[in-house]
């Protein structure tokens, strides 16, 4: 038999990389997101979520429930992402081959499946695939990400060996992998994360990878301080997206600043004008623009700063 569609295991694994929040939050770019990765970017989403009354994404105030995401999960697997799969891979792809490849391109686009890997898998050469796989598609903006570089690992490991990595047949729905695995070496997006919050006031202890009791203490305490997460001291794609947003605010302000400035400062002069002054002002109103494109940041830093508790 022809496999085209994803297994309930598969479905499983793409969540425990995708997160399952149910409160609509900012992805690291701005993106308003919700359930396993859904955005507006997508036509299928927004079909499927236009049928349960949503027609816009709205941070901390769009909810939808548990049985709606896995819902919408189907609707839009089926719509979007299966078929791609199915038309770019070989006839006699297995289960876990189509599970892994579904979760990839779930993340990179179904114009992935155009991609080396999937052309290596259609050359026959399927050790070759998972090894391309494995070690390529992980970064963003030039910059490898802990949670990409593990999540092609594993996308590998199981399009190669059929290795689900912590998915069990007893596992329920929609229960988040740190829930029923013990990690057994340090983990890369824990770091990272540590290394924000240590950087944002909250002291998560040592920064060694390791989700510790001060650690998760950390996270409730820089969840609390934020109006769309939810305090429970979990780790997951909500939280970590706006750690993410606030290490790159500051800097994001600064570059643009001093660049846009350094550049009218130039202009400015040429022209004979008072380039200090107008220099400072262009510095000034760039500073701004993202000071208010990113003002859920700054909310959530005055949060911080007051002790105020934010509840969703």
């Amino acid at each position: 038999m022809t496999i085209t569609t994803t297994s309930s295991r598969g479905r499983a694994f793409l969540r425990d990389h995708e997160g399952n929040p149910l409160t609509c939050y900012l992805d690291p770019v701005g993106v308003p997101t919700i359930g396993q990765g859904f955005t507006m970017l997508s036509d299928a989403v927004r079909a499927a979520l236009a049928k349960r009354g949503i027609t816009k994404l709205v941070p901390g105030k769009t909810k939808i429930t548990a049985v709606q995401s896995d819902e919408i999960l189907l609707e839009v697997l089926a719509a979007e992402f299966e078929p791609a799969v199915v038309e770019g891979s070989p006839s006699s792809r297995k289960q876990h081959q189509m599970d892994a490849s579904v979760s990839a391109v779930y993340n990179l686009g179904t114009g992935a499946m155009g991609w080396r890997w999937a052309k290596l898998w259609r050359d026959g050469l399927v050790k070759e695939a998972a090894a391309y796989l494995g070690s390529h598609y992980n970064t963003a903006s030039g910059k490898q990400l802990p949670g990409l570089a593990r999540r092609r690992k594993e996308e590998a490991n199981l399009f190669l060996n059929g290795n689900y990595a912590g998915v069990t047949s007893s596992k329920p729905e929609g229960v988040p992998r740190e829930a029923t695995v013990e990690p057994t070496k340090p983990d890369p997006v824990v770091k990272e994360a540590q290394e924000i919050l240590t950087s944002k006031g909250f002291n998560p202890g040592s920064i060694d990878g390791w989700m510790g009791e001060k650690t998760k203490a950390a996270i409730i305490a820089y969840q609390k301080a934020h109006p769309h997460l939810v305090a429970d001291g979990i780790l997951g794609p909500a939280t970590l997206s706006q750690l993410r947003r606030d290490a790159g605010t500051v800097r994001e302000a600064v570059t643009k600043g001093v660049s846009s400035a350094a550049g009218s400062g130039v202009l400015a002069f040429a022209a004979g004008l008072p380039w200090g002054w107008i220099a400072a002002g262009v510095a000034i109103l760039v500073v701004g623009y993202v000071a208010y494109r990113k003002r859920d940041v700054l909310e959530r830093w005055w949060n911080t700063v007051t002790g105020k508790t934010v509840d969703v």
